[in-house]
C-alpha cells in the first residue's frame, strides 16, 4: 500500500481481517514514517504482524524485495500516475483510489503503461457497489423509460463534508485537480455506468463562491487563524476541525506534522485556496444523451438527486445522507468539524412512465459507508465476489476526462471535446 492517510485505513483493516485469506499485506510506502507506524499500530490491534515501511524513493525496490503482486494506491491524487505506472511496469496489478490521477499527462502515462504491460488497473469507484445505484442501473437497462435523452444530476455537500476539502491538500488544484476531478469523478463514472456510454464534449462554469478569504471576510464568516489546532480563534468557529478530539486523527496527522509540515486543519477561509466550490457542467455522450450536473460544497444538507428522462418516461432518485449540519460536538459528531456519519441515509426511487401514475420502486440502502458500497467493493476487489465489476483503466479515464474537460472549459469559457484532450 502506498499513501497511508485516513482513507487507506479501510484497506489496511480489510487486508488484516475480512480479506486476510485473499492476499497478504506485505509492505507500506509513504512520505511519512509516523503515518506508517500508525497503520502498523492498526495491524497490531488486529493481531496482524507489522509490515516493512518504505519511503517513496524505495518504491520500485520495495516491489522487488517484497515480491509484490498488487499495489493499492491511496496517495495524494497528483502522485497516482507515478505509482500506478511504476507498479504496472514492474509487473504488478493496481487498485487505485479515485480519481485515477489528476491531470491529462498522468492519464496518458497510465494508459500507455497499461497498454504496454497488459496489467490490470482497478479504480475504487465505490458508489457503483451501492445497492440503490445498482437497482437504478438495472431499471434503466430494462428499458423502463425507453431511450434516454437527458440526465439531471445535483450533488450537495454539507457544511461539514464540503468544508473538509478546503482544509486539506485538496484545496490546491495542483494536488487534486479540484472537486470536478477529485469528487465529481465518482458522479461522472456513475453516469457513464448507468448510461453504458462515454462523454464526447463538455461545457462548464465554476466559482469559489463560499469558501476562501475574500468570501469569508465579505460575509463575516472568517475567523482569524491559519490552522485550528491550538488557536483560540478556532474554538467558536463551526468550520474548524479539532484534530485533538480524535485519537486516530492525532496519530495520522497531528503527531506526523514534524516530518513534513502537513496541516490537516487549515482555515477554510484562507487565502491560498485555488479550487472551486460551486460548479455547473453540461456533458454530451456518445449515445446522444445530455447531462446537466451541479455540485455545491456549502449546502445545509447532504445528498443528491438524479433524474433520467427517456422516450417512454422518467426515473427519479432522491437520496438524503444528512438532513442538516450540526455546528458543534454531538453524539453523532464527537469530533468537532468532521462530517457526520451517514447512518440514516434514505433513498426514494420513482418510476414515472408516460400515461401512467408514478410508481415507487423499493430500494434498500446498504449498511456501512457509502451506502454499503465500500464493503461490496472490497469483496469484489479482493474476494472475487459476484455483482458489479470494479471500474477499470478505461472507466477511470472516462470519468477523469470529464472533470478535466470541465476544468478546461471553465478556464477557456468554451466547450471542450474529450478527443481533443487526448490529442486524438
Amino acid at each position: 500500500m502506498v499513501g497511508l492517510g485516513s482513507r487507506a485505513r479501510m484497506y489496511t483493516r480489510a487486508l488484516a481481517t475480512t480479506h486476510r485469506d485473499s492476499g497478504r499485506l506485505v509492505a507500506f510506502c509513504d512520505t511519512n514514517q509516523t503515518r506508517m507506524r500508525a497503520h502498523n499500530a492498526i495491524l497490531a490491534d488486529l493481531d496482524h504482524d507489522p509490515v516493512p515501511a518504505y519511503s517513496p524513493d524505495e518504491f520500485t525496490e520495495m516491489l522487488r524485495r517484497e515480491d509484490v503482486h498488487e499495489v493499492v494506491v491511496c496517495s495524494v491524487d497528483h502522485t497516482h500516475a507515478h505509482y500506478i505506472s511504476a507498479a504496472l511496469e514492474a509487473g504488478c496489478d493496481v487498485v487505485t483510489e479515485k480519481p485515477m490521477t489528476s491531470d491529462i499527462e498522468g492519464c496518458r502515462r497510465i494508459l500507455d503503461a497499461q497498454r504496454r504491460t497488459g496489467r490490470r488497473v482497478s479504480v475504487a469507484f465505490n458508489y457503483r457497489f451501492n445497492p440503490v445505484h445498482t437497482a437504478l442501473r438495472d431499471l434503466l437497462a430494462s428499458g423502463a423509460i425507453g431511450d434516454i435523452g437527458s440526465v439531471h444530476f445535483e450533488w450537495l455537500l454539507d457544511l461539514r463534508h464540503g468544508a473538509d476539502y478546503f482544509r486539506r491538500w485538496h484545496r490546491d488544484k495542483r494536488n487534486s485537480g479540484g472537486l470536478l476531478v477529485h469528487k465529481s469523478s465518482h458522479h461522472f463514472d456513475l453516469v457513464n455506468w448507468w448510461l453504458g456510454t462515454g462523454p464526447t464534449s463538455v461545457f462548464a462554469w465554476g466559482d469559489l463562491f463560499f469558501y476562501g478569504e475574500a468570501n469569508g471576510r465579505r460575509r463575516k464568516l472568517a475567523a482569524d487563524y491559519q490552522r485550528a489546532h491550538g488557536e483560540a480563534g478556532a474554538e467558536r468557529d463551526p468550520f474548524a476541525l479539532h484534530l485533538a478530539d480524535s485519537p486516530d486523527l492525532v496519530a495520522l496527522y497531528l503527531d506526523a506534522e514534524h516530518e513534513d509540515g502537513y496541516q490537516r486543519d487549515r482555515n477554510v477561509f484562507g487565502s491560498d485556496i485555488t479550487i472551486e466550490d460551486d460548479m455547473s457542467v453540461l456533458v454530451r455522450y456518445e449515445s446522444g444523451a445530455k447531462l446537466s450536473y451541479h455540485l455545491v460544497a456549502y449546502s445545509p444538507w447532504e445528498g443528491y438527486r438524479v433524474a433520467f428522462t427517456g422516450s417512454e418516461g422518467r426515473v427519479e432518485l432522491d437520496v438524503v445522507e444528512n438532513p442538516y449540519t450540526e455546528p458543534g460536538r454531538t453524539d453523532r459528531t464527537p469530533v468537532r468539524g468532521m462530517p457526520a456519519p451517514k447512518e440514516s441515509t434514505t433513498a426514494t426511487l420513482t418510476l414515472r412512465r408516460h400515461w401512467e401514475p408514478p410508481r415507487e420502486i423499493p430500494v434498500a440502502v446498504g449498511e456501512g459507508s457509502h451506502g454499503g458500497g465500500d464493503v461490496r467493493m472490497l469483496a469484489s476487489l479482493f474476494g472475487g465476489a459476484d455483482g458489479a465489476a470494479p471500474a477499470d483503466h478505461e472507466d477511470g479515464a472516462r470519468a477523469l476526462l470529464t472533470g478535466l474537460a470541465a476544468n478546461a472549459s471553465i478556464a477557456s469559457g468554451a466547450p471542450v471535446r474529450i478527443a481533443d484532450l487526448l490529442g486524438e
